[in-house]
């Protein structure tokens, strides 16, 4: 019997720091490739902002973070914003947080199908209307990333064997790589990585955008525009709160 495509949810953890008009652009790339690959169906898009114990350099606190994902998803018909990893005691592991995710879609799909419903609705409010309203599984959980990540598992001691091992061979990543990069080859030095080599989709990003938050945070400290680099509503926000040292009161 021929399978179906596989459904997918895509979850994008980070700093968000602040959220950009590239972190929307890479839900909407991954999308249309894995569409057009025709063996996965996105259902829907997280994301996932750091907790504030990360402690990296700059880091906003996560109210701010969070409040400023709201205002860049508001017109956005399927990501939604989880803030549980922002909840919890401290900084989670990448894989906690997408198996929490991987865990809770499960739990509303087991439900949907059983016709019973005691889930609390504030820790599912992320998950798509269209699953909580009675779509089939199975859904996948995938991680969504830039090439620097992927690149990352490369770093001696930042990431374990077993992190990676679950990551790639349990839940599966979408890069979304550089033109100019090559995600490939790195995937072919790394034995780990080709093992689950099925398991990884390279998405290439030919409209080249090479937006950062450091960049824009930069620009911000220098009272330079930001406008088109963020939704207007962040840079609103962000100069209500002079955060990130800007002082201008104007897009």
């Amino acid at each position: 019997m021929k399978m179906g495509p596989t459904k997918v949810v895509l979850l994008a953890c980070g700093a968000f720091n602040p959220p950009t008009n590239m972190h929307l652009r890479m839900f909407e790339i991954a999308r249309d490739h894995l569409h057009r690959l025709g063996s996965y169906i996105v259902v829907g898009g997280i994301v996932s902002p750091v907790h504030d114990a990360y402690g990296k350099k700059e880091l906003e606190p996560a109210t701010h973070r969070i409040t400023m994902i709201k205002m860049a998803l508001q017109n956005h018909d399927w990501v939604g914003l989880s803030d549980w990893e922002c909840k919890q005691e401290s900084w989670c592991r990448t894989r906690q947080v997408l198996q929490y995710h991987q865990n809770r879609i499960n739990a509303v799909l087991n439900q949907s199908l059983n016709n019973h419903y005691d889930v609390n609705e504030d820790d599912i409010n992320w998950i798509p209307d269209d699953i909580k309203n009675g779509c089939t599984g199975p859904i996948q959980v995938k991680l969504l990333c830039g090439g620097d990540l992927l690149e990352s598992f490369g770093t001696p001691g930042l990431w374990s064997n077993e992190d990676i091992e679950d990551i790639v061979g349990q839940h599966g990543i979408v890069v979304i790589s550089r033109w100019n990069s090559n995600p490939l080859e790195f995937i072919y030095n790394s034995d780990m990585l080709t093992k689950y080599m099925s398991n990884i989709v390279i998405v290439t990003e030919w409209i080249r955008n090479e937006i950062s938050s450091t960049k824009i945070r930069r620009a911000l400290r220098r009272s330079e525009s930001v406008r088109y680099l963020l939704p207007d509503l962040v840079i609103e926000y962000i100069h209500k709160y002079n955060l990130y040292g800007s002082e201008k009161t104007h897009l």
